[in-house]
């Protein structure tokens, strides 16, 4: 249980304890005496919590409700004192609620980091753990594992998918002398590394590191309520300090101040977040702090990156191109006819294009493929190759501006297949909507080579392109964005987003693959393949501020109206403490509105 509950359920004890006491009893001096107690002591505990406020730059609305608390309990108002006591507690605790929800962290993160290396001892394998390996040691790694430490390959062949990490959408051929990080994904083929770096410099263990460094330097933001804390605490003590001048009545410290208890400031902001929150749950969004409501309102960047963010994270045939007078349907029949049989990704976007044309498939003969090479079989006696340029032809063939997979026939040129990324069809419209809502600054940030970050951001509208971005250069760009350009948002979905997820104001992740570190990092999930849900969490948060604004502000005239009344001694001090609930309901009423989708 969280200190702020405690907080509560201890006032709401020592209430009944002093009701009976008083009311059962006949004791209220030992009423006065518990609550005067309990009192005093949560208003130190807050005047020390303020002081640390306060240290750190920023003034919240603690210090009129600590003197509010003290000047009714000084005044013998003890009950009067309790109930601002309640409604302080009950606030902190609705706040406490908004800000810890749905967060875990980073225990996707460290949960997926890899704990052990199959190590070769003298032609042996076994297992040992993974700090346990030394710079030099050999190391094999099976299919599908992931790679646990760096790493040059000294024996076998494979492909590894480093999409999580660099961005990079299309898997990375290896072999001999070939570098390899850690968490990389293994293909289908065993291979051997010699480790280049122990577990803690890797290439992971330095992303996890970078999450964590970013999370202990949070940006300084000012909430909501404590914009206006300053100003009205300043009107408050004016108004009191002049009713006791001109009365000459102490008491009217304690009314005037009563009725200034900042329950509006510290309830209805937290309740129109909770309210937000409740929203983007029912439009497919976790939102896990108020906080990032407030900031995702007055967002001026937002960065995003490419791979299964602003694309789907899926090859698709961009185009085809024949070659030596080959006739297009046989070359993509045959093509299809040899790649069914594959189980390299790229052979799926190749089938599927031969599928969408009606073409029909052969079944091949001789079939086999060369890791990190290509594929190739007989097909009505002709053999077919697909794969590298390189592997499939001797001649010269064509340059593509996409991932290029070629084919040859009898050992001559025939044509060749660019494959592409698919750029999400929202995602053109999701950028408008972010630029509508005064987000210029829009930028992506992208581990891609050159070509397709920069042909993806025309695509889709994006002018500030960043390829070939490693996890540290997409903090280094994030943390360099001047003042001016906060708060920030970043929108990324792999690990290797994780650490500009978590420096940046606001991490929104595509979470809808499941729990990733990405989404453990971010301020916000999104659950389903759908990257207008950003624009959705940004329009929600604005309409979230606007009713929480509204709601502070109804408050704030209401008691400052009752401020002026209670100076003049109308309202007793036990009365302008109920009449709180009076100013907090309408408050609390007004937030509620923040759950509606038709604002």
């Amino acid at each position: 249980m969280n200190s702020d509950k405690i907080k509560l359920y201890g006032t709401l004890t020592i209430g009944v304890i002093a009701a009976i006491l008083e009311f059962a009893f006949h004791l209220p001096s030992y009423a006065q005496l518990i609550i005067s107690i309990l009192g005093l002591l949560l208003a130190l505990i807050m005047f020390v919590d303020m002081i640390k406020v306060l240290k750190s730059g920023s003034f919240g609305v603690d210090l009129l409700a600590i003197t509010a608390i003290v000047a009714t309990i000084t005044l013998g108002e003890y009950w009067a004192g309790w109930i601002v006591l309640l409604m302080l507690t009950g606030g902190d605790t609705l706040e406490e609620y908004a800000a810890n929800k749905a967060k875990s962290e980073l225990k996707s993160l460290l949960d997926n980091t890899p704990s052990q290396a199959h190590l070769i001892d003298n032609g042996n394998i076994k297992d040992v753990d993974i700090d346990d390996v030394k710079i030099g040691d050999e190391l094999l790694i099976r299919p599908k594992e992931q790679v646990p430490v760096d790493g040059i390959v000294f024996e076998g062949q494979s492909e590894v998918d480093e999409s999580s990490l660099t961005g990079e959408s299309v898997p990375v051929d290896i072999k001999k002398d070939s570098h390899v990080m850690s968490g990389s994904i293994n293909g289908e083929n065993p291979f051997k590394i010699k480790a280049e770096k122990i577990a803690a410099d890797s290439e992971y263990q330095a992303i996890v590191k970078l999450v964590k460094e970013s999370e202990t330097h949070p940006a300084h933001f000012v909430r909501l309520a404590d914009r206006y804390a300053v100003p009205f605490t300043i009107v408050a003590y004016v108004i009191a300090g002049l009713a006791w001048y001109f009365s000459k009545d102490p008491v009217r410290i304690a009314q005037v101040l009563v009725v200034a208890s900042p329950c509006p400031l510290i309830l209805a902001a937290p309740i129109a977040f909770v309210s937000g929150m409740s929203r983007t749950s029912r439009n497919g969004i976790i939102i896990k702090s108020g906080t990032a409501l407030e900031k995702l309102s007055s967002a001026k960047t937002i960065a995003f990156d490419k791979t299964g963010t602003i694309t789907k994270g899926k090859l698709v045939v961009d185009e085809f191109k024949t070659a030596n007078n080959f006739h297009k349907n046989q070359v993509l029949s045959y093509a299809a006819s040899i790649e069914q049989n594959s189980s390299h990704v790229m052979a799926e976007a190749i089938v599927d294009y031969a599928k969408q044309r009606q073409l029909k498939l052969e079944n091949a003969d001789d079939l086999k493929e060369v890791t990190a090479e290509g594929i190739v079989g007989t097909i009505d006696g002709h053999i077919v190759k697909v794969g590298q340029g390189s592997f499939v032809t001797d001649e010269e063939v064509d340059e593509v501006k996409g991932s290029g997979v070629y084919v040859s026939i009898d050992g001559k040129y025939a044509g060749v297949y660019s494959l592409l990324d698919q750029v999400r069809p929202e995602s053109k419209s999701t950028i408008q909507k972010l630029k509508n809502f005064g987000i210029e600054n829009v930028l992506m940030i992208s581990g891609d080579k050159k070509e397709a970050t920069r042909m993806v951001a025309s695509e889709v509208g994006i002018t500030q392109a960043y390829p070939l971005s490693l996890p540290s250069d997409k903090v280094k760009i994030i943390s360099g964005l001047g003042k001016e350009y906060h708060p920030t948002i970043m929108v990324g979905d792999g690990v290797n987003d994780a650490p500009a997820l978590a420096l940046a104001d606001v991490g929104i992740a595509m979470g809808y693959k499941g729990a990733n570190a990405a989404s453990e990092s971010a301020d916000a999930v999104i659950l389903q393949d759908d990257l207008s849900k950003v624009s959705t969490v940004v329009k929600i948060s604005r309409d979230t501020l606007k009713v929480a604004r509204e709601a502070v502000l109804i408050g704030i005239f209401i008691c400052t109206a009752l401020m002026i009344i209670a100076a003049f001694g109308f309202i007793p001090t036990i009365f302008g403490a109920l009449s709180q609930e009076v100013v907090d309901t309408v408050a609390i009423l007004y937030a509620l509105r923040a759950r509606s989708d038709k604002l």
